[in-house]
């Protein structure tokens, strides 16, 4: 128990002395796997040097950077324009009816991209200067492009549910599957956020043009790519036609020939595209080896087993422990990024959720929607810093002010996916349980 408590304080003060998180948790791993082992660094190289090469020669690897060239080919492709204008055909001359659609947009696009940062800084360009041109103001046209960046981690594809069920080794189709009906049910509640603001004040949101028909005819059929795509790749895996690692070999193919059909490939955009996806996979496995290195060190010191004494001696109910993680999860949001919050957490939890008999992929989405939280919560925030740095004239105070209602509307959503685990493992149960 002491070692592995060493171990946590020596992680979180290299973290917080920015050294990157992967080769934190690696030091860390390792000089703990030897100190458990008597000094034995045979025992600590060789446990090392076996997570490298068992990580780096596992096929089902693959899936990570091929959705994320995926996803960067759709980048690159201009779709969030068109997304943007059919949201914004049939919702643009509601109240609020812009950020509506650029929540609505964010969550297209990001069902596609899978990055949250990507997707706030694309449609922060597409999005921001009409809203400006109605007369938004500036709380709620950012927030409402910060908040429907998030939805890019949960719903399919999502680069944080690969990792978590890397980690946890549980399938990728069923966490992908866990995470559709929550993305969308997290597009509705941010809606709803857009309708409160407005509601408590009209000056916020004002109406744009209403569409005639033959306008959003027009509209629709510029996202035929992406909706082609997304059906695809996902529904494909739904039901069985490839795994994982097909679909997103065939997304990244699909992504690079709508990418062709748009003419918005050139030998330069390829050359950027291929050197970004190397460079964003290199980093993910650099993080992903070092974590599955410190969990090995977490396990050895049997910290897990400790963790379940403790919640068992004081007789907590399942539910109460799930409650005491995730308000765990809310407080290191506010200190630590995403991704490092969860590499950092999930090895010592899973195991104790797995024990009181919960199911991993619930509790996956939970983790992804509390992360999803951070993203939006001061001082970290990552998507509202990425807004204030494209944003250069827009404050950060004003982005962190005008996003309070949706991450109360992230809190709502937890708080019903934790109560009621059925609408998380409805379409797991469906078509493959």
């Amino acid at each position: 128990m002491l070692v592995s408590l060493v171990g946590f304080a020596v992680l979180l003060l290299l973290i917080m002395i920015r050294m990157p998180i992967g080769i934190a948790m690696g030091l860390v791993g390792f000089f703990g796997f030897a100190w458990l082992n008597d000094w034995n660094w045979v025992a600590a190289l060789s446990m090392s040097a076996r997570r490298i090469i068992d990580t780096s020669r596992d096929y089902s690897l693959t899936v990570i950077p091929l959705f994320i060239l995926m996803g960067n080919f759709v980048t690159k492709s201009g779709l969030s324009h068109e997304l943007y204008r059919a949201s914004y055909a049939f919702m643009g001359h509601l109240r609020g009816g812009l950020a509506m659609a650029t929540v609505v947009a964010c969550g297209g696009f990001s069902a596609i991209c899978g990055s949250s940062l990507a997707t706030a800084a694309t449609m922060s360009k597409v999005s921001m200067p009409p809203m400006r041109k109605y007369g938004y103001s500036d709380a709620l046209a950012t927030a409402s492009i910060a908040a429907g960046g998030t939805l890019g981690i949960l719903i399919p594809p999502s680069v944080i549910l690969l990792i978590y069920g890397i980690m946890t080794e549980q399938s990728i189709r069923e966490l992908f599957a866990a995470g559709f009906l929550p993305g969308m049910l997290g597009i509705l509640l941010y809606m709803g956020a857009v309708a409160w603001t407005v509601w408590r004040n009209p000056k916020a949101g004002p109406p744009g043009e209403r569409s005639t028909g033959k306008e959003r005819i027009e509209a629709m059929k510029g996202v035929w790519g992406t909706l082609l795509l997304f059906v695809l790749v996902i529904g494909g895996m739904y039901v069985g036609a490839f795994t994982a690692t097909e679909a997103a070999g065939i997304g990244a193919a699909g992504a690079f020939l709508i990418a062709l059909s748009r003419k918005s490939i050139t030998w330069r955009t390829l050359y950027e595209v291929l050197t970004e996806t190397a460079h964003t996979s290199a980093s993910l496995f650099f993080v992903v080896i070092g974590a599955l290195i410190f969990s090995n060190f977490i396990t050895r010191a049997e910290f897990p087993d400790y963790l379940l004494q403790f919640v068992q001696s004081y007789n907590l109910s399942p539910m109460m422990v799930i409650f005491m993680i995730l308000g765990i999860y809310i407080l290191l949001g506010c200190i630590l990024e995403s991704l490092s919050m969860m590499l950092l957490t999930v090895p010592i939890f899973y195991p104790l959720v797995q024990s009181l008999g919960f199911d991993l992929v619930w509790f996956g989405i939970l983790v992804v929607v509390v992360t999803e939280i951070s993203l939006l919560t001061p001082p970290v925030g990552l998507n509202v810093f990425v807004l204030s740095g494209v944003l250069k004239d827009v404050k950060t105070s004003t982005i962190f002010k005008g996003v309070t209602p949706f991450w109360i509307a992230d809190l709502i959503r937890l708080s019903l996916l934790a109560w009621i685990p059925a609408i998380s493992l409805f379409l797991p149960e469906i078509l493959y349980r």
